[in-house]
């Protein structure tokens, strides 16, 4: 009978805290340097402010691109356009190519 006072006595004052504090740590741990914890979420907003920024510049290159489509749109076709598009095309011209067209051809 007294074994089993001192036993649980035992149990009582140093393995359940023990356990208690174990788990805390355990926890606390991943709260703070956890692949979710507070360290990542720095990391994780700053991927995201990238991640916008792309997606700005993906939406303004899309806009404009609807624009360039939108002036090729029969019904609506800007002259211009349709000249830019044959020279680009006919003079299978490079990026920053000049074409200078001769008088009478």
């Amino acid at each position: 009978m007294r074994i089993r006072r001192s036993v649980t006595r035992f149990f009582a004052t140093l393995v359940i805290p023990a356990l208690c504090a174990a788990v805390v740590s355990y926890f606390g741990y991943y709260t703070i340097w956890g692949t979710r914890g507070l360290l990542a979420y720095d990391d994780t907003q700053a991927r995201l402010a990238v991640e916008q920024e792309q997606l700005a510049q993906l939406k303004e290159a899309r806009a404009h691109l609807g624009h360039r489509i939108h002036l090729l749109e029969p019904g609506s076709v800007d002259p211009d356009m349709v000249e830019e598009v044959a020279r680009d095309q006919m003079l299978d011209g490079q990026p920053g190519e000049v074409a200078i067209p001769r008088p009478g051809h």
